[in-house]
């Protein structure tokens, strides 16, 4: 699709060369068909009007004129009178490929990926309240460059909220403002390397390939710990070796389960004698139904623990507004890190952020999307227990997955392939395993970003996959 440009004189990078010996005309018209060829302009994009780009280039009108008239005639571009003229449709070679990756369309029925919030939900008109508050009141220092680690206003806020919600033991000089949760854990990873750290345990099954991403790219390798019905394995952790563990205790991901009490008292004793990092991962501590919220393992053993946390499932990914927690000893190698790699997150949307906590819209925000992410949970229940009766769901204390047992010897793929084609998005746990292996196949069912209306309709359509 062209973009379609205001004004009557879009820019566009020419040069003209007098001292070449080439014509002038002649240099304008191959620049115009590279520029079509290559793809800098694409089909349908619209061109300066032969006055603006005769003024822009200095050149006689005329000649502009000429030569959009011989590649008019040769048919790389098109015009209609009283009309711009533009890039003929015809007239380009095949788009290069874009860089990363484009997510596949989204099934017509459901889709019930996972880790993604309701994107309708996101509070745009509170958001765009607090950037306008913002904006008319913030002094001019504001627009200038920020402190690396974040604006202090915010971390402010973050360290009181994160006490008083979390009970997370936090000053604002602890507070360190990140562009999301992955550049949170990449900083703390490159910290503990500086440090001589040089292996990261992991929870099994978990985040695996973008754990293992950041790990290999700060220098660190990686080794998986299982997770049983109590959450981490510590016994495992303590004979692998490693000193740093990144871990979701409030709700593990995938499996949902909360690290039981024993197991944390295990983990934060394994802390303190191998002098270990834990690192929290404290992603959707927000959303709980059936239980009291579980405290912040930071909290326990500020010294030892580093606490990471983000607004990707509370508000919108788009925001890439996150923050870590982290102890005295690491937060200098942090801090410089910071500050190379962007000089800081971006100051106004930290000021916005602050006062939509400070406000109380972000609490308001929070309780209308746990009310309405319990009422699907409830239909997904109600229709997993109407169409496919018999089959265990777990996982369901907290956040917006479950997570479906398939009866035994259930072809987990083939599952998954035969709901796409009727229209149905299923997601394996087996992929979330560090290593292929002979499993119970089992379903992360994501409703986060799943309307209500069509979870029912969709179970129905897969019942018969479920049930085997």
């Amino acid at each position: 699709m062209a973009v379609e440009w205001a004004g009557s004189g879009p820019e566009l990078l020419f040069t003209i060369d007098r001292e070449s010996g080439a014509g002038l005309r002649a240099q304008l018209e191959e620049q115009l068909r590279d520029a079509i060829c290559g793809g800098r302009l694409a089909g349908g994009e619209r061109l300066p009007s032969s006055r603006e780009l005769a003024r822009a280039l200095g050149l006689s009108r005329g000649l502009v004129q000429d030569c959009y008239a011989q590649l008019q005639a040769e048919g790389y571009l098109t015009s209609r009178p009283g009309s711009a003229t533009r890039v003929a449709a015809v007239a380009r070679r095949a788009a290069p490929p874009r860089a990363g990756t484009q997510a596949p369309p989204r099934p017509a029925l459901a889709d019930f990926r996972h880790g993604v919030p309701d994107l309708r939900l996101a509070p745009r008109e509170d958001w765009a309240w607090a950037v306008r508050e913002v904006c008319r009141t913030a002094p001019n220092t504001a627009f200038d460059y920020g402190d690396p680690a974040g604006d202090r206003q915010l971390r402010e806020v973050l360290a009181a909220y994160l006490r008083r919600v979390r009970a997370v033991a936090a000053t604002a000089e602890q507070v360190v403002v990140c562009t999301g949760m992955a550049q949170a854990l990449g900083l703390v990873l490159r910290a503990l390397a500086a440090g001589g750290i040089g292996t990261l345990a992991f929870e099994d099954p978990g985040a695996v390939r973008s754990t293992a991403g950041q790990a290999n790219a700060a220098g660190l390798t990686v080794v998986p710990v299982p997770v049983d019905e109590d959450g981490l394995d510590v016994g495992a952790l303590d004979d692998c070796g490693a000193r740093a563990v990144l871990v979701t205790p409030a709700h593990q991901w995938p499996t949902g389960v909360v690290l039981a009490g024993h197991r944390r008292q295990e983990l934060l004793a394994w802390a303190r004698r191998r002098d270990g990092v834990v690192i929290e991962d404290d992603y959707d501590a927000e959303f709980r139904y059936d239980r009291d919220p579980v405290g912040s393992l930071q909290g326990l053993d500020p010294d030892h623990v580093v606490s990471l946390g983000t607004v990707s499932k509370s508000l919108a990914p788009a925001l890439r507004l996150g923050w870590l927690v982290a102890p005295g000893r690491l937060l200098p190698a942090v801090a410089r890190d910071k500050l190379v790699s962007d000089r800081g997150s971006p100051g106004l949307d930290q000021l916005a952020l602050a006062l939509l906590i400070e406000s109380g819209r972000y609490d308001r925000h929070l309780r209308r999307a746990r009310a309405e992410y319990a009422a699907r949970r409830r239909t997904l229940v109600d229709a997993l227990a109407a169409h496919a009766p018999g089959l265990r769901v777990t996982g369901l204390a907290a956040g917006f997955h479950a997570i479906l047992h398939l009866p035994p010897g259930t072809d987990e793929a083939r599952v998954i392939e035969q709901a796409r084609q009727r229209g149905v998005g299923l997601y394996g746990l087996a992929p979330l395993h560090h290593a292929p292996g002979p499993r119970p196949p089992r379903l992360v069912l994501g409703f986060g970003d799943t309307p209500q209306h069509t979870i029912e309709p969709a179970i129905a359509a897969v019942a018969d996959l479920l049930r085997g």
